[in-house]
């Protein structure tokens, strides 16, 4: 009799062992943190912040935040596969061509994220989330003053008066196969100057007025103030870089609550918000922390 109490007893306490540790795998506060990998830009710290704040404020989760890493999606995504990494943010061209290693033309958005689900599902047990809104793709941006002067609108409008303008570049870009020499090609530009501008010294020149045109992504911080123009790419010849989580699925069961936290960075941004953030932190000094939740409280999305 003295036998069976003790097994029973060794019963009751594994059955309540194996009941805390099923409590524990459902990803609550004692749970390990959520892993964030960023890329080594800006934006990315912010959106990085973004994701930290609304797990932590929506959730009994915590997480961290691996700052910039080095290579990007090079990096990134090998280090994901191995679950070094539990989520990032990520360019839909980017894991099109670079992960997938598919050719972007002729492909839309919408069939774009259908087959990246599909694929990263199928390859690695991974999915994207919705999209955050806004599309940090290449653009030709020009000065206020000449595109009030000349009425431009379009990459095409500029074409008519490129002869009299001059056009600045970052060295890389003039490097590219998809950069300056396809940007002439398809619009047929013959500028009067095309000079090689160090890529952190571009907007100053313009402002100067040292030049009249640059190479541009739609969220750089500078294209947020009121004396640069973009142009609209009206003959399509950029790819799109529309942004989303990429997320492990196994981090989605282990975190119930993930998927629907996630789902707040929804249709978030624009492409204009995306670069004022940008500024903030990049021209103004701000942390990108405070400029994150400064955001999300005004969205409503997490408290002062």
């Amino acid at each position: 009799m003295r036998t069976w109490k003790k097994i029973t007893a060794f019963i009751l306490v594994l059955l309540m062992t194996l009941a805390f540790a099923g409590c524990g795998s459902g990803g609550g506060a004692d749970s390990e943190p959520i892993k964030i990998a960023t890329k080594p830009m800006t934006e990315q710290y912010i959106l990085g912040e973004m994701i930290k704040q609304l797990i932590e404020s929506k959730t009994d989760y915590k997480a961290e935040i691996t700052k910039g890493v080095g290579g990007g999606t090079s990096n990134i995504q090998p280090a994901m596969e191995k679950g070094d990494f539990d989520l990032y943010p990520e360019y839909t061209s980017s894991g099109w061509s670079m992960v997938l290693g598919h050719e972007s033309k002729g492909v839309s958005d919408d069939e774009m994220l259908k087959k990246l689900r599909e694929e990263y599902h199928e390859n690695y047990g991974m999915t994207w989330t919705n999209l955050y809104g806004f599309n940090n793709t290449f653009a030709v941006a020009v000065r206020k003053e000449v595109a009030d002067k000349y009425k431009l609108e379009t990459c095409s409008d500029l074409t008519k008066v490129a002869d009299k303008l001059v056009f600045g570049g970052n060295p890389d870009y003039f490097e590219k196969e998809e950069g300056f020499d396809a940007l002439k090609a398809a619009y047929q530009y013959e500028f009067k100057q095309v000079k090689d501008v160090d890529i952190g010294l571009k907007y100053e020149a313009m402002k100067k007025g040292d030049i009249d045109a640059t190479n541009a992504f739609t969220t750089d911080a500078q294209l947020s103030k009121d004396f640069v123009k973009v142009l609209k790419d009206d003959k399509h010849l950029q790819y799109n870089y529309y942004c989303a989580t990429v997320v492990r699925e196994d981090a989605l069961e282990k975190y119930p609550d993930l998927e629907k936290t996630l789902a707040l960075m929804d249709n978030l941004l624009t492409d204009q918000e995306m670069a004022e953030l940008n500024y903030q932190v990049e021209i103004d000094g701000k942390n990108e922390g405070d400029v994150a939740k400064a955001f999300l409280v005004s969205k409503g999305l997490i408290e002062e």
